[in-house]
């Protein structure tokens, strides 16, 4: 495959995660989803600032790490761009990035509850997710990560793991790949549902650190992701992908 190809593949796959997205709740009027450039680790892949459920190939961008467009041609970014680039530069591994406001999580990030893992689904959010308090280092803001201060203070509150809560505002999700990406930010607006729903019930047993961890190994799974990503792709329109 050329690399021209491998991109459009890329690229068509985005378009339907950012679709996937916001046909799953994760995603509403706003919230974004990247990808690293293919064969290009020094460039990424976003949207420009529209609704993802309406998100076209024509919308991508093209951009530096550090979340200077290639060729803006026009067209309107989002703000918190520096939070995709902040951490493309910080994980090098890192080839997907999604930043969302998924309301069930908001509760935790402001309360300081712990989120873990209360089914084998969502044991890929890890067995510790930690909470990002842009106040702690830039006092009163809009909450807004728009500059490249904020961004690496996000990331190093990430450090390795694949989620971190943004204090107020939502979180923010590292894959390996998109499909990655896609997963475990589905799946941890659904394990934050699921807690809510297990605390009003009585005392939570979540997943100890290793079912967390031996869960995660399988549905990371190239098997695995395919599956969901096939099933979510018809879901949101489409089949066959």
């Amino acid at each position: 495959m050329s690399d021209n190809s491998e991109l459009e593949l890329a690229l068509k796959d985005l378009v339907i995660a950012n679709r996937i997205l916001g046909h799953e709740g994760v995603l509403d009027g706003f919230g974004h989803i990247s990808i690293r450039h293919p064969s290009n680790p020094e460039r990424y892949f976003m949207a420009g600032s529209r609704s993802p459920e309406l998100v076209t190939r024509h919308d991508l961008i093209e951009y530096h790490l550090d979340s200077r467009p290639i060729d803006q041609n026009g067209r309107a970014m989002y703000a918190e761009r520096q939070i995709h680039g902040s951490i493309y530069q910080a994980r090098p591994e890192v080839r997907a990035v999604c930043h969302n406001h998924a309301h069930d999580l908001i509760p935790f990030g402001v309360t300081g509850t712990t989120l873990q893992p209360v089914m084998h689904m969502a044991s890929v959010i890890g067995d510790e997710v930690p909470i990002w308090d842009i106040a702690d280092e830039f006092g009163d803001t809009d909450l807004l990560v728009t500059d490249p201060a904020k961004g690496a203070s996000l990331a190093r509150c990430l450090g390795p793991r694949r989620v971190a809560l943004m204090r107020g505002h939502g979180a923010v999700v590292a894959g390996r790949g998109l499909r990655e990406a896609v997963y475990v930010a589905i799946y941890l607006h659904l394990n934050a549902e699921l807690v809510l729903k297990a605390k009003s019930l009585g005392e939570v047993k979540y997943l100890s650190p290793g079912e967390a961890k031996a869960c995660a190994e399988t549905l990371l799974s190239e098997l695995s992701q395919n599956r969901a990503w096939e099933y979510w792709s018809a879901r949101a329109g489409y089949s066959g992908v």
